[in-house]
């Protein structure tokens, strides 16, 4: 029972030091009006989401697995489809991308390490 008590401990310390990395991403509606059909392409995967309504946040956490560019694509209330490819992430990233998307096209700020 004492042998019980001091693996139990250890085995706590050393499974709270694991972490993955992820990247959370943030999706932002900046704009007066709604976006739709929002793509996010990442190295080695893909997510989306249907429609962001004015000023609201969609949040999704990614593991990227390879090194590459994020793009995004969406359609504006207008109908009119917005391309952003920029951004490089590498396998191993943590931290935090926020995706600024109006009207006219999207902003993104990294706030990432490895």
């Amino acid at each position: 029972m004492k042998r019980l008590f001091f693996i139990t401990p250890f085995i706590i310390l050393t499974l709270a030091g694991c972490r993955s990395r992820v990247v959370k991403v943030n999706l932002i509606n900046t704009s007066t009006a709604p976006v739709k059909t929002i793509i996010v392409d990442y190295p080695t995967a893909t997510f989306g989401k249907d429609t962001l309504a004015p000023g609201a946040t969609f949040s999704y956490v990614i593991k990227p697995l390879e090194s590459g560019m994020l793009k995004i694509q969406f359609t504006d209330a207008k109908g009119a489809i917005h391309n952003y490819s920029g951004t490089a992430l590498h396998k191993n990233d943590d931290g935090v991308l926020d995706v600024n998307i109006n009207q006219n096209g999207a902003v993104v700020t990294a706030n990432l390490g490895r």
